[in-house]
């Protein structure tokens, strides 16, 4: 019972839409109608300016890290820790609060791999920074650490008796999800008229 209460407590925290409840509540209005019209960080950023992007960015990552944090300090352990960082995942991509709709899962992701895999987590980052950095290409970077995040995972040791098969499965169809969710910042990439990142 306890474990699959913490199983909906992922899905539910995981569907609280931010963007969504921010861009409304400081800005009047609704990024789903603006930009990319996409609820995550990256067009909170855009739309609502940095100062609301970053706190849709910080706020989305929380809700990633929390539930297995949560879980695991009430003796939640092992791979169950992983099926709770999963459903906040999807439950941040397929909220129940914007009918099933939701963000493309990477500030999520963040948050999630942030306690379950640190050290990849951190490196991911570094990864993603750089490439954003180089390229002023958000999604690509999202993309490229998508990519690297099994990868990162194979040479990274595990803890929370989390067993390494799973946790390679995991990250594999987070990293395919992820990848999958950009398909048209992809196609726009390759037709070269993807949005730049600009500092405003």
């Amino acid at each position: 019972m306890k474990e699959i209460l913490f199983l909906v407590l992922g899905y539910v925290m995981g569907a609280l839409p931010n963007g969504v409840w921010i861009g409304k509540y400081f800005k009047k209005i609704d990024i789903r109608e603006h930009g990319s019209k996409n609820s995550g960080a990256t067009n909170a950023y855009r739309v609502l300016g940095p100062k609301y992007g970053l706190m849709v960015l910080a706020a989305d990552a929380l809700k990633g890290f929390l539930p297995p944090f949560i879980a695991s300090r009430y003796g939640v352990t092992g791979n169950m820790l992983l099926l709770i960082g999963v459903l906040a995942i999807v439950g941040h991509s397929l909220s129940f609060f914007l009918h099933f709709k939701g963000g493309k899962g990477v500030a999520t992701s963040l948050g999630v791999f942030l306690f379950l895999i640190p050290n990849v987590t951190l490196a991911l980052l570094i990864v993603f920074i750089l490439v954003v950095y180089f390229t002023r290409y958000i999604s690509l970077g999202s993309i490229i650490a998508a990519a690297a995040l099994p990868i990162l995972t194979a040479l990274s040791p595990v803890g929370y008796g989390i067993g390494k098969t799973p946790l390679l499965v995991m990250t594999t169809l987070i990293g395919v999800f992820v990848i999958y969710r950009h398909r048209t910042n992809i196609k726009r990439l390759m037709e070269g008229t993807e949005n730049k990142f600009k500092l405003k």
